[in-house]
């Protein structure tokens, strides 16, 4: 139960810095994590953690201004 909470505070927090995501919708996802990570095998672990990585350096990129060409 207090694995519930603490996930629950630490999503709304992460919540308040993603757009488009509220303070009650990422409490829901942080009481979710924990069992949604405990049916995830390792290799499915590390294939979500690289595809964030490799989604936040294309968002990254793309929110770049774009110099002109000389």
């Amino acid at each position: 139960m207090l694995g519930k909470i603490v996930g629950a505070y630490v999503g709304g927090k992460a919540a308040q810095r993603v757009r488009g995501v509220d303070g009650p919708v990422g409490a829901a996802l942080g009481v979710l994590a924990p069992a949604i990570i405990r049916r995830l095998s390792w290799p499915a672990m590390v294939a979500l953690g690289v595809g964030g990585y490799l989604a936040k350096r294309i968002a990254d990129d793309n929110a770049k201004p774009k110099s002109p060409a000389a």
